[in-house]
């Protein structure tokens, strides 16, 4: 009588963590935190839920790890868009469209600001997410503030202005790209607005529409 030799387990099998979880934050935010099921972020990941939970905790934790990069990643970003040069009415054309760029997807389509679209409905039951939202919209916040007392500094705004009520306007109206690129409007459509939002900041007259033939 011969011997069965004992199967050998197989080694686990290696991941990119930093790809998984980009893997995760795409379910996230396309399906918010209750929508997104376990399923669905081991089959994104590539990971059973064992090795899930062991690289990144339970889901609310892999959750919050998304929000972190999603954090990091758009804060990049914008520090790029805010210390390029030009006009203010430049500079923030380029803010407009680098937050374009997070809210729509080549991939995914209209998608909003993960913030908004995923954050927001975990923040009403997790004061951690609630803190980490409200610290996002408030940083950016500050940003717009702080370009806008610069620039008023050096005549781009009347000085009657209120650069920190105007900040909060002009963060506002990225709050609304963000809205409307998740319910479905096209990027020409989405891409048309920044002149003119730009101009409303900027004090420029709001273009007319072209009178039809």
């Amino acid at each position: 009588m011969t011997e069965t030799p004992a199967k050998r387990r197989g080694r686990p099998r290696a991941y990119d963590p930093d790809l998984a979880l980009a893997k995760a934050t795409e379910i996230f935010w396309a399906q918010g935190f209750a929508g997104a099921s376990l399923d669905d972020l081991s089959a994104a990941t590539g990971m059973n839920r064992p090795s899930l939970y062991g690289a990144f905790g339970d889901k609310q934790t892999l959750f919050k790890s998304a929000l972190d990069r999603y954090m990091d990643r758009s804060r990049a970003a914008m520090i790029e868009a805010f210390r390029g040069g030009g006009s203010l009415r430049e500079v923030l054309t380029r803010i407009y469209h680098t937050a374009l760029s997070f809210y729509l997807s080549e991939d995914f389509g209209g998608r909003g600001c993960f913030l908004a679209s995923a954050g927001l409905g975990q923040a009403l039951v997790d004061d951690e997410v609630r803190q980490t939202v409200a610290d996002g919209m408030h940083e950016l916040d500050r940003g717009i503030e702080g370009l806008l007392q610069r620039r008023q500094a050096r005549g781009e705004l009347p000085p009657t202005v209120d650069p920190i009520a105007l900040g909060r306007v002009a963060s506002m109206m990225m709050n609304a790209l963000s809205v409307r690129a998740r319910a479905g409007e096209t990027r020409e459509q989405l891409e048309a607005t920044i002149p003119v939002m730009v101009g409303l900041i900027c004090g420029s007259p709001v273009p007319e529409p072209q009178a039809s033939e």
